[in-house]
């Protein structure tokens, strides 16, 4: 669990990128040191950003490879200027912004004997899924659930994200699974 002020350094962080993106075409530049040891240490974060509480962009890691400040900085970038869904975002949106940035747990396998069996073992509102089928992939973080409250529908969806029917079930498929710590514009 990240401290306050950590929370709000991290906001800091990802409003600085974008606004850094707007004027230089590039995210922020992040030296590690020159913030908290909790905040320098390997971390894999989704920046999903929302104007009037829809989706304007988002983008994230689901493996922790860089230290969590320069996650932030390079995913709040993207998700402003790098998102295939949306054109990058301009300065008159920039004001206008909400942030919410997802820092994840480390994936963990789910075994599974069935697709009812997975099911079961889903814990709507916790869980974050990662699906994989032969080359295909997608993910669902937590707040997925609040559109999706049915685990069978939220699992259809996760595989139509997956470029795989909604109904389609095979042994081989993999689900990882992953919790958030949540970090919210006011």
């Amino acid at each position: 669990m990240l401290e306050h002020a950590h929370k709000t350094i991290l906001l800091d962080l990802a409003r600085a990128s974008i606004a850094n993106g707007l004027k230089q075409g590039r995210a922020l530049p992040v030296k590690p040191e020159d913030y908290p040891p909790a905040l320098q240490s390997p971390g894999a974060c989704f920046v999903t950003l929302q104007i009037r509480q829809q989706l304007r962009g988002c983008i994230g890691s689901l493996e922790a490879y860089r230290p969590l400040v320069e996650d932030v900085a390079e995913n709040a970038f993207a998700a402003a200027f790098r998102d295939p869904r949306f054109a990058p975002l301009s300065e008159a949106e920039f004001p206008r912004l909400d942030y919410h940035i997802s820092i994840l747990s480390p994936t963990e396998p789910l075994s599974f004997t069935s697709e009812n069996d997975l099911l079961k073992k889903l814990r709507p509102g916790v869980d974050g899924l990662v699906l994989e089928e032969r080359g295909h992939r997608g993910t669902f973080l937590p707040s997925v659930w609040e559109q999706l409250p049915e685990p069978r529908q939220f699992l259809a969806q996760l595989k139509v994200k997956a470029s795989l029917p909604a109904d389609y079930w095979s042994d081989s498929i993999r689900i990882e699974r992953y919790t958030v710590e949540d970090i919210k514009s006011d």
